[in-house]
């Protein structure tokens, strides 16, 4: 059972690490006769990176004051939040820059950040289709939670690096911080769901 301070803790750094971010991006010298579509996808960006985080902290019950029930639910919400962040994200780039967009993916950009960000995400397209056809489909509870969760660590490798690759307006120690707690907390659910399976 976790303190109050804990709790209080856990939510303070959660929070930061999500506004933190958006704030330095929204003060960005990088922003300037930028265009607006350029910058909503910009920030669509960022916003994915943070509702990445939320994913496995939500999903191994992480967060103080949430119960399964709830965390799950939100688990699938914030998934879907994050389809349309992606989806804005890529669509804004593409009215921006077409032929960018079209060698990322078809993986003929010179960029490296391009590809893993591409990779990202079909991983993060493909997990959440999985998600939506999980019934239907009639995987075997093991089956589903193993290739969720396989779509889900190329997801979080993918973004990682996408993210850090780029020279962009998160900033560089706000960027590397949150990239670090993105990995951090999937390492711990991926551990943990090992540990119980065992058991």
């Amino acid at each position: 059972m976790k303190s109050r301070p804990v709790k209080i803790l856990i939510w303070a750094v959660f929070v930061h690490a999500i506004i933190v971010p958006f704030a330095v991006a929204a003060t960005s010298p990088l922003l300037a006769w930028r265009e607006p579509i350029y910058i909503v996808a910009g920030f669509a960006g960022v916003i994915a990176m943070g509702l990445l985080l939320a994913q496995p902290l939500l999903i191994g019950g992480y967060l103080p004051g949430l119960s399964k029930l709830r965390s799950r639910s939100l688990h699938r919400w914030v998934g879907a939040m994050l389809v349309c962040a992606i989806v804005v994200h890529v669509g804004g780039l593409w009215l921006t820059s077409p032929p960018d967009v079209i060698d990322a993916l078809v993986f003929n950009s010179p960029t490296p950040f391009s590809v893993w960000g591409v990779i990202a995400m079909w991983t993060v397209f493909a997990a959440a289709l999985l998600a939506a056809f999980r019934r239907p489909l009639r995987l075997h509870p093991w089956t589903w939670k193993t290739a969720h969760a396989s779509l889900a660590i190329v997801t979080v490798a993918g973004s990682i690096a996408h993210a850090l690759l780029i020279e962009g307006t998160m900033g560089t120690v706000s960027k590397l911080v949150l990239c670090v707690l993105v990995a951090a907390a999937t390492a711990k659910l991926v551990f943990d769901l090992g540990v119980r399976r065992k058991n």
